[in-house]
């Protein structure tokens, strides 16, 4: 089968928000999750320092904010966000339901990857 398909409410919750794609879509390089914040949520503040992961946050639904580094940014439907691996994260959700596609690769380190890649980035 050239595809994986799952459909991210069938997958268990963990910390009453968060849906994690990648076992289940048996991925390698990239992580996806799902978040959908119930009003006043909070995720555990962490960093990716040891996996060397950044993340891209993108909020399709509501507003929250996401504290890096202790410095609040305020998002709203549609925006992005993008995150270092050893900055340390957490999102903070407002007064309703919110909804993140969370997605988290291994950062490329000047001696690592194909330059070529780097430069034609992702086409998809």
């Amino acid at each position: 089968m050239a595809y994986r398909k799952v459909n991210y409410e069938d997958v268990d919750q963990v910390s009453s928000a968060m849906h994690f794609l990648s076992d289940p879509l048996e991925t390698e390089q990239v992580g996806v999750t799902i978040a959908r914040c119930d009003p006043g949520w909070k995720s555990k503040p962490h960093d990716h320092t040891d996996n060397r992961h950044e993340e891209i946050y993108v909020l399709i639904e509501g507003e929250a904010t996401v504290i890096v580094d202790d410095d609040p940014v305020s998002m709203e439907t549609g925006d992005a966000l993008w995150i270092p691996p050893a900055a340390t994260r957490q999102i903070r959700n407002g007064g309703r339901e919110s909804a993140f596609v969370l997605v988290s690769a291994p950062s490329l380190g000047e001696d690592e990857g194909d330059d070529e890649w780097l430069l034609s980035g992702f086409a998809g």
